[in-house]
């Protein structure tokens, strides 16, 4: 790096198999729409659920022309309603050990798991790093870095919860992909961007996706 450069500092995004690859989605284009730099990680078992609630095969050797198919494409499953750049995007395979997420020593802020299924979140709370996922996960939380995960499942059985209560124990923060409605929502889109902001609050991104409370009722349902 020469003197004066920027060192680049990305936020590393998971996506495992759980379903919710539309939340996986908006939290990518909120962090690069902000100016953030994304190191991207998908699962073996994510790709078999974007495939299923997509139709998109994610390819390691065309990943950038899939994740613009994918990222352009809007919650209700139509093509090309968003405009996304991908330039600021570096993706790392699942089966890479070897990756830059993978050490301690390589910069980021933090690690962004969306959706996060309960057999991720029991391999980050046990550390059992059986993919760059996981290793990341486990470094992020090592380094003291911000892990968010946004698990996504129901019911949650009392050994996911114990391993959700350790990964909060460990500074992580967990958040439910649980939409709210007191924001006014009238497209499917609405509620998953507001699943996507609380998860880029949680990580203390700045964002425009979701009207905040403030404190009047009824104040979501008031057309402008």
């Amino acid at each position: 790096m020469n003197a004066g450069e920027t060192q680049r500092a990305p936020w590393i995004v998971g996506v495992s198999g759980a379903s919710g690859t539309p939340y996986a989605a908006a939290v990518l284009r909120a962090l690069l729409a902000a100016g953030e730099s994304v190191d991207l990680v998908v699962s073996r078992a994510a790709r078999l659920t974007l495939l299923d609630e997509t139709g998109i095969s994610f390819r390691d050797a065309h990943w950038q022309e899939d994740l613009r198919e994918w990222l352009a494409r809007g919650a209700d499953g139509k093509p090309e309603t968003f405009d996304v750049d991908v330039e600021e995007v570096r993706y790392w395979s699942a089966g890479d050990l070897a990756a830059g997420p993978s050490s301690g020593s390589y910069p980021a802020k933090g690690m962004l798991i969306v959706p996060a299924s309960t057999a991720c979140v029991a391999g980050v709370a046990l550390g059992l790093s059986k993919d760059l996922l996981q290793r990341a996960a486990s470094v992020t939380l090592k380094e003291r870095r911000k892990l968010v995960v946004a698990v996504r499942e129901t019911p949650l059985n009392g050994q996911t919860l114990r391993h959700l209560v350790a990964l909060d124990d460990a500074g992580a923060a967990v958040v439910p992909a649980s939409p709210a409605f007191y924001a006014g929502a009238t497209h499917i889109q609405d509620l998953v961007d507001f699943v996507a902001g609380r998860v880029l609050d949680a990580a203390g991104v700045g964002h425009g996706l979701y009207r905040r409370w403030e404190g009047e009722l009824g104040g979501g349902t008031r057309t402008t």
